[in-house]
This record gives C-alpha cells, sequence and structure tokens, in this order.
C-alpha cells in the first residue's frame, strides 16, 4: 500500500475513533487502575476494540502494537506495523478537558512512515508522510525558528527542569504542562511550542506518530543524549524525549548530556 492509502486509513480511523470516546464517555465511563496506579477506562478499551477490527481488517499483514492490547511477538515478524494508543491522554478524557488524543502511526524497517494525532476536543487533526512533510487540518506546519533558550516556551515539568541536578543551570523559560505526550510533539510541530522534553522512558505508542510529524515539520527528536529513536523492538520503550526547534535540540542535549539514561 503506498503511503497516502495508509494515511487516508488511519486519519479516518483516528476520527472515528475520536468520536468513539466522545459518546463512550457520555453514556457513563467504568475506569480501573492498571498496575504502576494509571487509569484506563471502559472508552480506552472500547477504541481499541475498534481500531484493532478498522485496521487490521484493512491491512491484515500489519503487525500490532497498543496500549490497551497485550504485546505479542508476532509484530516482530511483520513488515509495517500500527502503532496506537487508543486515548493518549486519559486522565484530561475523564476530567472533560481538551488535552487528549488519538495517535496512531504505520511502522516500517524502525521508522514511522505514516501518522495521524487527532484531538477531538480541539478540532485538530495532525498527519504527516515520510518525505511529505507535515499538516494541521491540511494546511503546512513547521517548526519554531527560535534560537535561544531564553524566554523559549517549553512542555515540560518546571519543577524538574528548575532543579539542583543540573550543572549548567537552564535560563529563564515559560512552561507549561499538556496532558498527552503525543500532542505535546504536535505542538512544537506546529511551531506553537518551541521545546517538549521529559527525562523517563516512555511508550513507542507515546510518541511514535508525534516523531514523525515533528521531523517532517524540521524539528529535532531524540533522546536525552541525542540517540535517535527506533520502533518496533522487542522493549517498545524510547529512554527519553526531546523534540525541539532545531536550533535548539542541541542547546537542550548539551544541558542533558550528565543526566544518566533510564533504560
Amino acid at each position: 500500500m503506498s503511503l497516502d492509502d495508509d494515511l487516508i486509513l488511519i486519519r479516518e480511523a483516528a476520527v472515528a475513533a475520536g468520536a468513539l470516546a466522545r459518546a463512550e464517555r457520555e453514556a457513563g465511563l467504568k475506569v480501573w487502575s492498571k498496575s504502576g496506579g494509571s487509569p484506563v477506562t471502559s472508552a480506552d478499551l472500547a477504541v481499541d476494540a475498534q481500531l484493532r477490527e478498522t485496521l487490521l481488517g484493512a491491512r491484515p499483514d500489519y503487525g500490532w502494537l497498543s496500549e490497551e492490547t497485550a504485546d505479542t511477538p508476532d509484530r516482530l515478524t511483520t513488515r509495517r506495523q500500527f502503532v496506537v494508543d487508543p486515548i493518549d491522554g486519559t486522565v484530561a478524557f475523564m476530567k472533560k478537558t481538551p488535552w487528549w488524543c488519538v495517535p496512531i502511526a504505520v511502522v516500517e524497517d524502525g521508522q514511522p512512515i505514516a501518522a495521524v494525532i487527532h484531538a477531538p476536543m480541539l478540532g485538530e487533526t495532525f498527519e504527516a508522510t515520510r518525505g511529505g512533510g507535515a499538516r494541521l487540518n491540511g494546511e503546512t506546519i513547521t517548526a519554531s525558528d527560535t534560537t535561544d533558550l531564553e524566554d523559549a516556551a517549553v512542555l515540560a515539568d518546571a519543577r524538574l527542569m528548575e532543579g539542583p541536578q543540573w550543572p549548567e543551570p537552564w535560563p529563564e523559560m515559560r512552561y507549561e504542562k499538556r496532558n498527552a505526550l503525543a500532542y505535546r510533539m504536535a505542538l512544537v510541530a506546529a511551531g506553537m511550542f518551541d521545546a517538549a522534553i521529559a527525562l523517563t522512558p516512555k511508550w513507542d505508542w507515546d510518541v511514535c506518530a508525534g516523531a514523525l510529524i515533528a521531523q517532517e515539520a524540521g524539528a529535532k527528536v531524540s533522546d536525552h543524549h541525542g540517540r535517535p529513536w527506533r520502533f518496533n523492538r522487542p522493549d517498545p520503550r524510547q529512554t527519553s524525549l526531546v523534540c525541539a526547534a532545531p536550533a535548539l535540540q542541541p542547546l537542550i542535549l548539551r544541558r542533558c548530556a550528565t543526566i544518566p539514561l533510564g533504560l
């Protein structure tokens, strides 16, 4: 299948998933706690089931990796894989705040080649294909041209960034939070923020779609030691997240060099 064919498929699936999530919430949610304490709702499970049926029904030879489906080694033997988070930002979804989304990526040879991040409450759909640029609601987006960390708009935990562990202090920056990791990366891709930083391991389903969209918009994506990401590995996690305007990435990595890797 062509990249455009896969993009159309995952875009339509993400929009339908967002509509189902909202309908499930209005009907009343059941909520459970996963090991580790994070919540999962009946909407997460319903959306996961719908996406699996839709996507694998259209592409039965693709592998499958989703936050809400038990992982198996089968995906490691496939040429392409769907990487899905049915609802990224479940806490925001439960609280009826808008910072949740449905990210879907198609991966080939360890790299995303088509991606969508749909934020239903905001009416925003980010998308990209490898080599085809990135778009928000059909309009081309590009990362920020900011060159200085001073006064940069950063999606990160201010308490972490202002802690005592940094040999080189950070300049004054403007910090904000968004629940969904994928949406944070999309905002960097669109130039609405200059960087997103998280120094703990992140699951592939949280960051895979955002990685392609950000890179196609001109942003830089790596772990905090500057190592590039690779997907569809047996352990579906990345060590950390630095997604930034191209001029800011080396400035961030320089300050992070002494912080140990989490994996």
